[in-house]
């Protein structure tokens, strides 16, 4: 018996000192910023950074003069055509709207590869900036969809005091210390061991929308990727856990919507932030046939109807009743 466990606690040494030293070896790779400091622009097409980096960019500009803009930000291995149905929608109610490609997704430089939560939330607090530089005295909300609201989150205390509001579609906030042990073990190993595999999702019954010919369009699209490094999700898992725990008592005013068949970000998490006293003065919205991807599910006029009429100020206090809130974070994911 002694022999035995003599052998087991070899192995167990052997086997710790090979993953030491693959750790050793491999780390999680965050591409470092431009190295060329510019005075941040924006164009017609483009915003220049402070670091000389260009995000791509589209508009939806509706005639007159500006009454309220949008600042939408897409999630992870989206890029800003994710906006192009809202872009239309809104703007065809008088609503500017502007999306651009964050760092390492879409057209931009350093396609596939993860640029760092601080620099992403940087990046944001430069084009609102830009936008209050461009259209003075027309109000700004933040738009963040899945990862684009964990940005949003994230840099709620560098922006608070420069927006109206933040919306948020089904946002990122599925920090660590919401998932398994196996899980966080399993991510950390791998970034630390092949940082660059990529990963596909294949085989993984998940689905992120019931608009099929949508998800069709998405597969045939070269922008969006597809397969996915493993140091971009241990990093989008760190940007996460920013956002779960950002202090959301500093945005002046916010609307939150979520599917009740959201399959990407688990409702245990997405109650624990709807619990938070702070956020008791925000305005949620519950979409009993919703998905991850609201704003271009099958039900998606429904959703972006709710988001204008919000922001023009026509349906404020969306709120949902707190007895029907407290029953769906009271329900069990396995009850569904």
């Amino acid at each position: 018996m002694r022999g035995t466990d003599n052998h087991h606690g070899r192995l167990i040494i052997a086997l710790s000192g090979a993953v030491m030293l693959l750790c050793a070896c491999a780390r999680p790779y965050v591409q470092p910023e431009g190295a060329t400091e510019t005075t941040p622009a924006l164009h017609d097409t483009y915003a220049l950074m402070d670091d000389g980096y260009r995000l791509p960019l589209t508009r939806w500009i509706p005639e007159g003069r500006c009454r309220v803009q949008v600042l939408a930000l897409h999630g992870l291995n989206d890029y800003r055509r994710a906006f192009a149905s809202t872009g239309e929608f809104l703007s065809a109610r008088g609503i500017t709207v502007l999306a651009y490609d964050q760092r390492g997704f879409g057209e931009s430089d350093g396609f596939g590869l993860w640029h760092g939560s601080d620099r992403l939330a940087s990046d944001l607090q430069l084009m609102v900036r830009l936008l209050h530089r461009e259209q003075p005295g027309c109000p700004v909300y933040v738009l963040g969809e899945s990862m684009g609201g964990a940005v949003a989150l994230a840099a709620l205390d560098r922006i608070a005091a420069d927006i109206e509001g933040v919306i948020l579609v089904a946002p990122a906030v599925w920090s660590r210390d919401s998932m398994p042990l196996y899980q966080r073990a399993a991510l950390w190993l791998a970034a630390h061991t092949v940082p660059a595999k990529q990963l596909t999702g294949e085989g993984l019954d998940i689905t992120p929308s019931d608009n099929i010919e949508m998800l069709r369009a998405l597969g045939r699209d070269p922008h969006v990727i597809k397969a996915t490094r493993v140091d971009v999700l241990y990093g989008i898992s760190n940007l996460m856990d920013q956002a779960a725990d950002a202090s959301p008592a500093q945005a002046a005013d916010a609307l939150l919507l979520y599917g009740m068949h959201d399959e990407i970000i688990p409702r245990e998490p997405t109650c624990r932030l709807l619990g938070k006293p702070a956020v008791a003065h925000w305005d949620i919205v519950l979409y009993e046939n919703g998905y991850h991807m609201l704003t271009r599910d099958l039900q998606a006029e429904r959703v972006l109807r709710d988001i204008a009429d919000w922001l023009l100020d026509a349906t404020r206090h969306k709120r949902e009743a707190t007895d029907r809130l407290t029953q769906f974070c009271a329900a069990s994911p396995d009850s569904d």
